[in-house]
Order: C-alpha cells, then structure tokens, then sequence
C-alpha cells in the first residue's frame, strides 16, 4: 500500500495527497471527493479501500485518518451540477475542490483512476484506492462524508430508504421513486429518474 508513496519519500517528496470520489453511481445527492495528506512513512494496515470496509470500520479508521493527517481537503459538488456538466466533469471539479481545500499545499498527488489538470504533478493510479494508502484513506473520508449527507437526507425524506441504500438504485428506491417521484435531490439526468420524470410529464 506504500509502494508509490516510498517511490517518491526515496525522492525527497514528502507532501503527498491521496485524492479519491465517493458517489458517481447513485440517483441522487452530491459526489463527495477528498484529498488527504499523511504523515511521510504513516502506516496503518487497516486503511484500505473503502469499499472493502464495514461502515463501522469505516467510522473508526475515518478518526485515524483525521487524528493524523496533516491535512483534507473536502471537495462537494451537487446534483444540480452533476445535472448540468455531467457525472465525469462534477467528479474532476470535486477533485480539485478537494485539492484546493487542502491548507498546505502537497508536492505531488496520488488519484484514484482520473487525470486532472491542476498544475501539481500527479500520478494517475488503476484501483487505486487498492494500491496506495493515501488514496485509501482519500476514500474513506470521501464514503463517510457522503454517507453521513445521506442519513441527513434520509430524515427529510424516509420513503427513500437513504440511510440504508446510500442513494444507490436499490429495488426499494426505484418503487419509492415510482410511487412518490424524485425529491430536490435527485439527479433529474440519471435513468430512472430521468424516466420517471418523462412519464410523469406525459
């Protein structure tokens, strides 16, 4: 999990941020990204892809990484924009919204699968979140951020099953979307939402 993180210590290049999105798939709410900058030479076993994680793991290691890091950058981009510029496009804008919020700047970043021009070198990883541990941990602050949103969301809208389903297509979310419609949170371009949208206005 170290190993592109020692490729660049052993260059003197110490500032490294692990960049990660959390929320391209889901029917609604925001896609969440998060730069994190470690310790140089921190090691955690735990840490790894989020995806891999309890949500209960998830919470206990979202508190490791925040006790240790020297920095995140917390980027949120919502579904009106993802509406207007698309998923890919609102996933790169909440990646440099991340890396901008980041309060020191880092000398090289680590990201998850995406090319961003930021004016920061930068490695582009394949299932990153699996091979580096500053990505890693990118994802877990980006899954609990965007989870905690959702159990927000939840309260003001139950018959959506939110809190369980995160805001992914769940059989119980697409009936609850056919019965009730898309709430303000919807992303009105994502099927179905977009269908039920169109069948609604016929």
């Amino acid at each position: 999990m170290l190993e592109y993180e020692n490729e660049l210590y052993n260059k003197g290049i110490n500032l490294i941020a692990g960049v990660d999105e959390v929320g391209r798939g889901p029917l609604i709410g925001p896609v969440v990204a998060s730069a994190v900058i470690l310790p140089p030479h921190f090691f955690n076993k735990d840490i790894k892809d989020s995806k891999k994680l309890t949500e209960k793991k998830r919470e206990k290691l979202y508190d490791v990484i925040v006790e240790n890091a020297i920095s995140i950058g917390i980027g949120i981009v919502y579904e009106d924009k993802i509406d207007e510029v698309n998923i890919y496009e609102a996933t790169k804008i909440a990646m440099k919204m991340a890396i901008d919020n980041l309060k020191v700047k880092p000398e090289h970043i680590l990201i998850d699968a995406m090319k961003l021009d930021i004016g920061i070198n930068s490695t582009s990883i394949i299932k990153g979140d699996a091979l580096s541990e500053s990505i890693a941990s990118a994802s877990i602050i980006a899954k609990v951020t965007r989870d905690r949103l959702m159990i927000e969301m939840d309260k003001e809208y139950p018959m959506y099953d939110l809190k369980n389903n995160k805001g992914y297509g769940t059989k119980k979310h697409i009936e609850a979307l056919k019965q009730y419609g898309p709430c303000k949170y919807h992303r009105k371009t994502f099927k179905p939402v977009s269908d039920v949208l169109t069948n609604n206005t016929k």
